[in-house]
């Protein structure tokens, strides 16, 4: 708080760039509902996963710390495991976000409900966390702020939907089986905590170098999802 208050351009920058790289991406997912959410429920939702984000960065805290004492990983250089583990509890985190906000609510009445209440769960925490990320890059030079919205944009906040998107979908295709429901979320954090994982791990190898072709596989998951809405808004016509 007191960095803000010294520096409350800078905070003003960061938090609009933090919305704004997450709320045109709400925009556009929510436009793939054929059959739109409740406001409220939609704005909980968002409100949800931003609270989470206080909760995976003390969890995270924790497991470093732990990890150090049982000698698990060095603490100088970030492990695989250990990302793994951070990436699975964001997961987690989101996916609980959602589902206290809403899947667990009357309002949860056809499977392409879970994707778009994962996806805002999931929004709600990328734009807090692009909000700090960006405040420590807009304390030194805002032309470096400006670029990182736009990193944020078409990199880290569309990982959080995608990966947020897989256990929606996994939800999704439980709909009518609720006996699956919680294999299936297993297994959706599962893949979507991989996911996650090999994103941030090849991001701290390559650096900047790498950037491009690690976008473009982000990118092409996006295709793939609005692909997979458009098979899943034919499965409820």
């Amino acid at each position: 708080m007191a960095q803000v208050i010294a520096s409350p351009i800078a905070g003003l920058f960061a938090f609009a760039g933090g919305l704004l790289a997450a709320g045109v991406w709400l925009w556009f997912w929510l436009r793939e509902d054929p059959h739109p959410e409740p406001k409220r429920i939609l704005f909980l939702t968002f409100v949800a996963g931003a609270l989470a984000v206080p909760i995976a960065l003390i969890l995270e805290e924790i497991i470093y710390g732990a990890g150090i004492a049982l000698g698990f990983w060095p603490r100088a250089l970030p492990s695989f495991f250990l990302l793994f583990l951070w990436a699975g509890a964001e997961e987690v985190l989101k996916y609980g976000a959602a589902y206290w906000a809403a899947l667990r609510k009357p309002f949860f009445d056809e499977p392409i409900d879970a994707p778009i209440y994962l996806i805002t769960a999931a929004l709600g925490f990328a734009a807090v966390e692009n909000i700090f990320m960006l405040f420590n890059v807009f304390q030194h030079e805002f032309i470096s702020g400006f670029v990182a919205i736009h990193l944020r944009f078409v990199g880290a906040t569309l990982l959080h939907i995608l990966t947020s998107a897989i256990v929606g979908f996994s939800v999704a295709y439980s709909f009518f089986h609720p006996e699956h429901r919680l294999r299936n979320v297993f297994w959706g954090i599962s893949l979507a905590t991989l996911l996650h994982t090999f994103f941030n791990f090849f991001i701290l190898i390559g650096g900047g170098s790498s950037l491009l072709y690690i976008f473009s596989v982000v990118w092409l998951g996006g295709m793939i999802l609005i692909l997979s809405f458009e098979k899943l808004k034919k499965l409820i016509h």
